[in-house]
């Protein structure tokens, strides 16, 4: 059983801050290694089709890490791994209303083409 227990999000102004964690656990993690998993963050807002926020990956290189954010929040949003915590954050700046959102965590090997495991959902509401 594989496990994406998010925490975070709630109510902010615009241009303020908020951050998201997810904390992974489970088979795949304990077979594959945290470290092998691409770990990222979607958001679907009320009305909307789900769409990809960003990723953080592993390149195959040693312990270097890539990272790809959508368009939109490229410069205000950052994505982080802690893989001796197996955590994932999304840092949240400057938000907009247009931010607003359910904001998904998930997960998928490296190499695989579909993140097969998501977590449970955040609220985040930016007011304007």
């Amino acid at each position: 059983q594989v496990q994406l227990v998010q925490s975070g999000g709630g109510l902010v102004q615009a241009g303020g801050s908020l951050r998201l964690s997810c904390a992974a656990s489970g088979r795949t993690f304990d077979t594959y290694g945290f470290s092998r998993h691409a770990m990222a963050w979607f958001r679907q807002a009320p009305g909307k089709e789900r769409e990809f926020v960003a990723t953080t990956f592993w390149t195959g290189s040693s312990t270097s890490y890539g990272t790809q954010y959508a368009d939109s929040v490229k410069g205000r949003f950052t994505i982080s791994r802690d893989n001796a915590k197996n955590t994932v954050d999304l840092q949240m700046n400057s938000l907009k209303p247009e931010d607003t959102a359910v904001y998904y965590c998930a997960t998928k090997l490296v190499g695989t083409p579909r993140y097969d495991y998501w977590g449970q959902g955040t609220q985040v509401t930016v007011s304007s």
